[in-house]
């Protein structure tokens, strides 16, 4: 049986929670490229560094599997540090581990931007997919224009690590690339959802039966 929500925020709240995995999946999701960055820091071992990466992703699946639980961050992650590894493997640069990410935040931010340029703002496609109707928010102007508040939150993270990582990268400074991966992964994400949650945690939009049908 669902439970009632008051408020669009709410609503969101309840949806993007399921959506990003929990803590749990946020953590999984960076494990593997934030020791990479660690390795690589200490030891400028580019081998090393790869092997423990791909280790730890492949010993969080293993825990997922045997604990019979979702594992689609894990293989998310897997899949972003094999990817990595193939750039650095190919090129013999360590600074090819961080070329992925690079494009990835890149690409990622132009998508949040145009979505909410054009009124579709991309998070409002995350809640509305996880209800069966990916587009019937887009019916209610206050949760339109929440949806774009969150999208925005998403897309200046992205905007800022190819901002700062880009130039580094062009100039092969690995150690402060790294540093500069650390400093805007987790912390900055943290900073991100704490902003969500500060603007969901409001409770300011009354949730009426239309929007109430649209997201479950």
């Amino acid at each position: 049986m669902t439970t009632p929500h008051e408020t669009v925020e709410e609503l969101v709240r309840a949806r993007l929670a399921t959506a990003l995995g929990g803590r749990r999946g946020v953590a999984e999701s960076a494990a593997p490229i934030a020791l990479f960055t660690l390795c690589w820091i200490t030891t400028r071992s580019l081998k090393f560094s790869l092997t423990a990466s791909v280790s730890v992703a492949v010993a969080l699946l293993l825990v997922r599997v045997v604990q019979r639980s979702n594992v689609q961050f894990v293989v998310n992650a897997l899949f972003g540090i094999g990817i990595a590894t193939l750039f650095a493997a190919r090129s013999g640069e360590a600074r090819d581990v961080f070329l992925p990410g690079i494009l990835i935040n890149g690409g990622y931010g132009v998508a949040f931007i145009a979505s909410i340029v054009i009124g579709w703002p991309i998070v409002g496609f995350m809640i509305g997919s996880l209800v069966g109707d990916p587009t019937g928010w887009h019916d209610d102007k206050p949760l339109v224009k929440l949806c774009s508040q969150l999208t925005w939150i998403l897309a200046l993270p992205c905007v800022l690590r190819v901002a700062v990582q880009y130039p580094l990268y062009a100039t092969d400074h690995v150690a402060l690339l790294g540093t500069a991966k650390l400093a805007l992964g987790w912390p900055l994400q943290l900073a991100a959802f704490a902003a969500m949650a500060w603007l969901l945690g409001r409770n300011r939009t009354p949730a009426d039966d239309e929007t109430r049908s649209a997201l479950g």
